[in-house]
């Protein structure tokens, strides 16, 4: 499946709108979600920002596989099966890892309860982002 440039940069400059998006709204999740003080609230949305800025390089390895995955759909070989795993797997990881990061980093700034709940809203949000791809991404055509 060869992919036209010119529908490849228009899909791509969706796809940020898409993701502009989809931050604005979990912001304002968040933020009602959060019942923070004056004292929390500051470092909080300082640190969210810091979070969500690394958190977006992270996820733009998700949308690259998926990308991937869409462009090798019909030509799939074991091979790129194999690889395409293998980058879902370490995004995976790396998405772990900067989550056990941040989550000892807001700590450090709330409560534990507040820094759960927190983490509880991203994990929420991020499943029902996964749920929908999973409804709108095909299973790997092994014929």
């Amino acid at each position: 499946m060869m992919i036209n440039p010119a529908f490849s940069q228009s899909f791509d400059d969706y796809l940020e709108v898409v993701r502009d998006v989809l931050n604005t709204e979990k912001k304002v999740i968040v933020a009602e979600t959060m019942t923070l003080n004056e004292t929390e609230s500051g470092p909080f949305w300082s640190l969210y920002n810091e979070y969500n800025a690394e958190l977006y390089k992270v996820h733009t390895e998700r949308v690259n596989i998926i990308k991937d995955f869409a462009a090798q759909y019909e030509s799939m070989t074991d091979e790129k099966a194999d690889a395409l795993v293998n980058r879902s797997l370490a995004y995976e990881t790396k998405l772990l890892k900067l989550n056990k990061s941040y989550y000892k980093k807001f700590k450090k700034i709330l409560p534990a309860t507040k820094a759960a709940l927190y983490f509880q809203v991203e994990s929420k949000i991020d499943d029902l982002i996964s749920a929908q791809l999973a409804t709108e991404i095909p299973l790997v055509n092994t014929n």
